[in-house]
């Protein structure tokens, strides 16, 4: 046996990856799998954007670019920043990452000294206790239940802080529930955070641009913009522009911790691919029309799914209001089979026994749930609510 670092060994490998991985060894075994698993956009990357690619390494683009980023690529998140989002920031503020998740891990690392806490509401994106762990702190879960709309109250919030507390994280359209922010919701935890003023504030952002709702959206800087040195907005172009292979994030934060990252980040990756950030400049400064369409589809997916899925017997599922993910209940089911133990075991038997997969709701910290992504196309989507039912049914 070999003796891993205790950072490792706190932590589990990524169960939507795990379950996306095995959901396609079964698929490529010759098993018709209704993937409702995945965390990425069915759609393909954009022709402008794939032209960029292309004209980059024409160009002969290819070699290393500065660690925290190409300065045209900076400078495209810059302006999208000021455009979008009512945020102005110097180049300094601002760094390219590979994808949005290093960037989040480039803030735990840099900012996380051993034994600090970071409060994670909960549900929660399943990397952030990884990655707290990892740095060598204590994650601390914000409890923010169903019944309670998903949503992080000041209450729950205030319960989790202590004087340990270093980072609090934020995401919003929220990964599993699909729950976005309002104003008032941002300037109630503003208050709070502010008689903490030694503590940062995360806000994970990359499924901004994935909403239906009539409400602009709202950043947390645009209700509290004193709190600006103490927060960091993490966004990329994974989900809107359909690039989560080409691997671009970023992040804008007070220039010191810019810095820092940057060198904790020349010693890792030393940044992302030249092709990549060229391309991702084309996907900010482009034509936007084509995210709209896409935010178009998923709204239909989700309104053509969610009845089906509510319709489930025992089941009870929330409407969502960004990103493509429903994170429906299945507590009362589990409860009343003596043949299901838990929400594990139970996306266990759907993927092997009725060949549809989905991500269990422990792996988000709320057991009982499964989450349902709709970044398929909508057939493959009503046919595997379709399989779920017919289980369900036995």
């Amino acid at each position: 046996m070999i003796d891993f670092s205790p950072r490792v060994a706190r932590v589990s490998a990524s169960m939507t990856l795990k379950i996306n991985a095995e959901a396609a060894a079964l698929q490529a075994g010759g098993t018709d799998v209704a993937r409702l698993g995945a965390g990425e956009p069915d759609f393909d990357t954009p022709e402008n954007i794939k032209r960029a690619a292309r004209q980059a390494i024409d160009d002969g683009f290819t070699h290393y670019t500065a660690i925290d980023g190409y300065t045209g690529l900076k400078e495209a998140v810059q302006a999208k920043f000021r455009r979008e989002n009512r945020l102005d920031y110097g180049l300094e503020n601002i760094m390219v990452t590979c994808g949005a998740k290093q960037g989040l891990y480039n803030i735990c690392q840099t900012l996380i000294r051993p034994g600090d806490e970071a409060v994670i509401p909960q549900p929660y994106w399943v990397s952030y206790p990884a990655m707290v762990i990892m740095a060598e702190g204590e994650p601390v879960f914000a409890r923010c239940p169903m019944e309670a709309g998903f949503r992080l109250t000041p209450g729950a919030l205030e319960d989790a802080i202590s004087d340990k507390t270093r980072l609090v994280f934020l995401n919003s359209p929220h990964n599993p529930t699909g729950r976005v922010y309002t104003a008032d919701e941002f300037a109630d935890i503003g208050e709070v955070l502010r008689r903490y003023p030694d503590l940062f504030i995360v806000c994970d952002e990359i499924y901004e641009h994935l909403r239906w709702g009539k409400a602009p959206y709202v950043n947390f800087l645009n209700v509290n913009p004193d709190l600006r040195d103490r927060c960091l907005v993490v966004n990329g172009v994974s989900k809107a522009y359909a690039m989560t292979g080409w691997r671009v994030g970023y992040l804008a934060g007070p220039a010191d911790i810019v810095q820092a990252m940057n060198k904790l980040q020349g010693q890792s990756t030393a940044g992302t691919s030249s092709i990549s950030q060229r391309a991702a400049c084309e996907a900010l400064n482009g034509d936007q029309s084509v995210v709209d369409k896409m935010v178009e589809g998923f709204r239909e997916r989700h309104q053509r799914i969610l009845p089906e899925v509510q319709d489930l017997p025992g089941v009870q599922c929330e409407p969502a209001e960004g990103t493509f993910y429903l994170f429906p209940d299945f507590s009362e089911v589990i409860a009343r089979r003596d043949d299901i133990a838990d929400d594990i075991y139970l996306a266990d038997r759907l993927l092997h026994e009725a060949s549809v997969a989905l991500v269990p709701g422990s792996a988000f910290g709320a057991p009982g749930h499964l989450r349902l992504s709709f970044s398929n196309d909508l057939e493959t989507c009503l046919e595997g609510v379709r399989r779920i039912k017919q289980f369900l049914g036995r």
